[in-house]
């Protein structure tokens, strides 16, 4: 499973680890990606989403169907 979340778009981000004796070594920053299964209720259906933790606080505060919208505008396919 890819880190990439199908509404808010979060992906891997990268840096460095510092070591104690601060020798620089390079690191990933990975999203909290969750699987996440929604009701439809307009289509009758259950979805499965790909999401971050981020992602699935703005589903509670703006509804699935509207979450749907903004990523189907992306042009992803759920």
């Amino acid at each position: 499973m890819s880190a990439h979340c199908q509404l808010t778009g979060a992906q891997p981000s990268f840096g460095n680890k510092i070591s104690h004796s601060h020798r620089r070594t390079s690191r990933r920053f990975d999203p909290n990606i969750q699987r996440k299964r929604y009701w439809l209720p307009s289509e009758g259906r259950h979805v499965r989403l790909v999401l971050s933790a981020r992602a699935i606080k703005v589903i509670d505060t703006i509804g699935i169907e509207a979450a749907v919208a903004r990523i189907r505008a992306r042009g992803v396919k759920v």
